[in-house]
């Protein structure tokens, strides 16, 4: 198993290589894009099955020991995160060859969103801040590239935004690893888990807000999640999927991961990351609610959803973070999905503005049953996943007498609903505003490419999927939630 765990990382960079040096010939680019990404699924579903059934292992890198080598750990956790990512990136790729527009045109696109698929793996495995610092660094890289292809005014606008909030993020990062590193001499994780326990109280809990503070900024935590909305629908639809699907994850993996493997019980600031959870889901809700463009209400939508996550979070315990761990899974694949149905929309109809389209379902119907059965998975309508995490959550929430999160959590699932149904009613129903023919004959019958139609419809066949093994996935939540709570394993594993 130990062989698997580099190879996520490892085989998108040297295809990214390989696809820089056969760049004039766009079929030999797609192949590898396609290769590497479908080997990189396989070996993360393989690391998946092998660390829930033997546990945890880890990789010192060059064979230099941990704490002062370059670690890369396999948990129950990561192998999650990094199993459904492959899928979506493998996913979102076959959709973007559909499409054409920015993978047709330029040369950079593939090996771009390869250094990003290493740069999400990387996020996930690596053992210390500073590799997790560096692979922040290679998504930022890649995904300022990504969302301004086209070169288009209001790309590069969007692109400038999202770029001077993240360099805010990673100058704040930066800093917390050198304060870090002056307290307690490391920046491996499971070495800080125990050094960090030796300073003062104070000094613990200072460490633990600033951690929130820079990976909240990644993940669009309230108040800090003005950049995405602006940011995300101004990508191609590919990339935006892909953005909406996974970025933001790999900040709420990172709080995850910090407040409960380096925050001691009595240290977290549990009734601040609930308060935020609650504040995250509601602004979100309600600025989803005011849009009126199909990509804009969706994009408000990934910050409000991201507070389920967080308020799994804050209740630290074993039905919560489960509950969390679950509705990450879900929302990764039903967001993913609900962004490349936007993207069918707009390739059929030209626009995503409510107010000039109509009828899409009628015109297109597999489109319509595309967006609407994971629009209801989102909204949590039974029996799809997002009932299940919701439920999830709510009795996580009442068990721990969380009962102000839970009300908050109920309420903006019936607003989630409300905006839903806004974009059921107004581009999905009712008569067409502006008729446009699409030049492709299989466009005009049936709203996209084969490839667009199939990885959508594999996505949402997927999203089904989870809701009918919502047991023994939930369970396998469960296990996870149980690791990050009693972090002596990772830390024993690591340190040996």
């Amino acid at each position: 198993m130990r062989a698997l765990i580099p190879l996520p990382i490892v085989l998108p960079l040297a295809g990214a290589g390989l696809s820089i040096a056969l760049g004039r010939w766009r079929w030999a680019q797609r192949a590898i894009g396609l290769l590497v990404l479908a080997a990189t699924t396989a070996i993360s579903i393989v690391l998946l099955v092998r660390v829930d059934r033997d546990g945890a292992g880890a990789v010192q890198v060059g064979g230099w020991a941990a704490p002062g080598g370059i670690t890369l750990v396999a948990d129950r956790f990561s192998a999650i995160m990094l199993a459904i990512a492959s899928v979506m990136l493998l996913a979102v790729l076959v959709y973007a060859i559909g499409q054409g527009g920015s993978e047709r045109t330029r040369v950079a696109f593939h090996p771009v969103y390869l250094v990003l698929a290493a740069g999400v793996g990387a996020s996930f495995l690596t053992g210390d801040l500073f590799n997790l610092f560096v692979a922040f660094e290679m998504m930022l890289t890649a995904s300022y590239v990504l969302i301004t292809l086209g070169s288009q005014r209001a790309q590069i606008r969007a692109g400038t935004t999202y770029v001077v909030i993240s360099l805010v993020a990673s100058a704040l990062f930066l800093a917390a690893l050198a304060l870090l590193y002056a307290a307690t001499g490391t920046v491996n994780l499971a070495d800080l888990s125990v050094r960090l326990a030796e300073l003062p109280s104070e000094v613990r809990v200072a460490f633990s807000l600033l951690l929130l503070l820079v990976f909240g900024i990644k993940a669009a935590l309230f108040p800090l999640f003005f950049w995405l909305p602006d940011s995300y629908p101004t990508a191609p639809s590919p990339v935006t999927a892909v953005f909406a699907g996974l970025l933001t994850k790999v900040g709420i993996y990172a709080i995850v991961r910090t407040q409960l493997l380096l925050v001691a019980p009595d240290d977290r600031p549990a009734g601040l990351i609930l308060a935020i959870a609650a504040l995250t889901m509601l602004v979100g809700v309600l600025g989803a609610i005011a849009q009126d463009d199909i990509k804009r209400i969706l994009s408000f939508h990934i910050v409000s959803q991201i507070g389920y996550m967080v308020m799994g979070l804050g209740l630290f315990s074993v039905a919560g973070i489960a509950g969390a761990v679950f509705y990450i899974v879900h929302h990764i694949v039903v967001k993913t999905t609900l962004f490349l149905v936007s993207g069918l929309v707009e390739h059929s109809a030209g626009t995503c503005g409510l107010g000039r389209i109509g009828g899409i379902a009628r015109r297109f119907p597999l489109v319509g049953w595309l967006f609407l059965l994971p629009a209801l998975s989102l909204a949590g309508i039974p029996p799809f996943s997002g009932f299940v995490a919701k439920v999830g959550l709510v009795q996580a929430g009442v068990e721990g007498r969380a009962w102000a999160v839970v009300a908050v959590s109920v309420l903006v699932s019936v607003l989630t609903l409300f905006s839903m149904t806004k974009i059921w009613g107004g581009a999905f129903w009712g008569e067409p505003q502006v008729e446009v023919e699409p030049e492709q004959a299989i466009v005009a019958r049936w709203g996209g490419t084969v490839p667009m139609l199939g990885a959508t419809t594999a996505l949402v066949v997927l999203s089904l999927a989870i809701a009918a093994f919502a047991g023994p996935l939930y369970e396998l939540a469960e296990r996870a939630a149980a690791d990050l709570l009693d972090p002596a394993g990772y830390v024993g594993l690591v340190l040996r």
